[in-house]
């Protein structure tokens, strides 16, 4: 009997002790958050995690929640190309006014948005491009493989997706025979978004001497701390003079879309001049993260100026950044437009000064128009999305819900002469946690053909209006703010 009492007066006090550092743990890794400063949403929604999940709460801010930007985790400073780019950008920043362009009175509206890419992301500011708009993944694939079957001397890829089907295929093969033919082929996928990718199929690469790096594979219990920091950049540069950048992944539901959520709407380009040697720089920074391979400037970013009038910035943003780039970028040209904002986004979950930008806009008598799917690849970004449609009407933003299958383009279309076309979405993780690439486009010609395609999308949509929006379900209002209140953590 009293050694019962004893074990039981034991277990009591190692629980009470026990009790005693969870709760410990608990208050320190909520002052950690506090002391980050990070938005007021975000460190709610991190503490309400930890006190409602004992222990698991933990284990999910360990490998979710830290914020690597301020704490420098990762690094380009090793990359000599940085330096380079550096003061290529102070310049820039010095002899902008005597760039061609700068006569063009609408361009001239955006000079400070060039000005701000240099100065937060070192964004360098070419003249001399031709850009192609694709629309679908038909004809950017047909553009893609039509183009890599010409390399010659190198061809670099870097999709956050990359699928071991028809065109994944497809693609595999022509980087098989042009590596065998002494091109020098390389390719970056990403971890997490290629997760189904065979083994087999990157050795039937490297087999053939293409060279193969995985961004940042996670392995338990090793690297899981930086799982949530993808690379969702879609890059492919072709001899230094081609380059392609978008939302289209390397993958068959691109062109045949999905049974559930119908046909795939997307918009890539095709690059040719300056902004390519910019994506270059992009893919050999990302590179040499991979690989520790300074590739050299000399061989892959020759000096060849095109005949192209088009003035495009490449802008690259990244957990490595001292700023949020892209996020910024959306939110002065959002903020400062005068006429027009027409956005559309396949997930609507923005940082809450882009989402007062929008609305400031609309409120000020700008025609803002945002367009999302109606149905969607993943189901909980899409209730957070509907949680955003009551505020954006209220403003006098116009919603719209793409009706013809699943839109997946990123699109940002200002006053008719600034347009961003690229990866990030204007959701939490594009914005302060992945590796994205957008290409900012001043050129009224380019910008026309995006909004004539915006505007068709328009026509297969349907627009939400508050009388029908206020038919939803006490459910559906629910599971909404629920969604948004964690959106913060996706």
């Amino acid at each position: 009997m009293s050694l019962f009492i004893t074990w039981s007066y034991f277990w009591s006090h190692t629980s009470m002790i026990v009790n005693a550092l969870y709760v410990f743990t608990i208050i320190c890794i909520v002052v950690l958050i506090i002391l980050e400063n990070r938005s007021p949403l975000k460190t709610i929604a991190w503490a309400i995690v930890l006190v409602l999940l004992p222990v698991v709460g933990i284990v999910i801010y360990l490998v979710f929640g830290q914020s690597f930007r301020k704490r420098k985790m990762f690094s380009r400073n090793g990359f000599k190309g940085i330096e380079d780019q550096r003061r290529l950008a102070a310049v820039q920043l010095k002899r902008l006014q005597d760039f061609p362009f700068y006569s063009n009175p609408q361009i001239y509206e955006k000079i400070p948005l060039m000005r701000l890419l240099l100065n937060n992301g070192l964004s360098i500011v070419s003249d001399d491009n031709e850009v192609e708009v694709y629309n679908n993944g038909r004809d950017t694939f047909n553009a893609i493989l039509r183009e890599l079957k010409k390399a010659t001397r190198h061809i670099h890829i870097a999709s956050y997706i990359i699928e071991d089907d028809r065109i994944g295929g497809e693609v595999r093969d022509i980087l098989v025979e042009k590596a065998r033919a002494g091109v020098n082929v390389r390719l970056i996928y990403d971890d997490v978004g290629s997760w189904r990718l065979s083994k087999k199929f990157t050795q039937s690469l490297e087999e053939a001497g293409v060279s193969v790096c995985c961004f940042m594979k996670v392995r338990f219990p090793w690297l899981t701390s930086k799982v949530n920091f993808r690379n969702h950049r879609k890059i492919i540069v072709i001899d230094g003079k081609v380059g392609f950048v978008g939302g289209i992944n390397i993958a068959d539901r691109y062109i045949d879309g999905v049974p559930e959520i119908g046909t795939w709407r997307d918009t890539h380009l095709c690059l040719r001049g300056g902004a390519v040697r910019s994506l270059q720089r992009i893919f050999m920074t990302d590179w040499y993260f991979v690989k520790k391979e300074l590739l050299p400037a000399k061989e892959y970013l020759p000096s060849i100026r095109r005949g192209g009038k088009c003035v495009v910035q490449i802008v690259a943003s990244a957990p490595d950044f001292d700023w949020e780039t892209i996020a910024q970028a959306y939110f002065y040209v959002i903020a400062t437009a005068k006429k027009q904002v027409l956005l559309a986004t396949p997930y609507f979950m923005p940082t809450s000064e882009i989402l007062n930008a929008i609305k400031i806009a609309a409120l000020s008598g700008v025609d803002v128009r945002l367009l999302i799917p109606e149905k969607a690849d993943s189901i909980i970004s899409k209730w957070c999305t509907e949680s955003y449609v009551e505020e954006l009407l209220d403003a006098g933003v116009r919603v719209f819900q793409y009706q013809s299958g699943f839109t997946h383009s990123k699109l940002v279309i200002v006053d008719g002469i600034v347009a961003s076309v690229g990866t990030a979405n204007l959701d939490f993780r594009s914005l302060e946690t992945n590796f994205e690439v957008n290409a900012f486009i001043f050129d009224a010609k380019i910008t026309s053909e995006l909004v004539l395609q915006f505007m068709h999308d328009l026509d297969l949509s349907c627009e939400v209006t508050h009388e029908s929006w206020s038919l939803r379900s006490w459910s559906q209002r629910l599971r909404a703010s629920l969604a948004r209140l964690f959106s913060p953590l996706m």
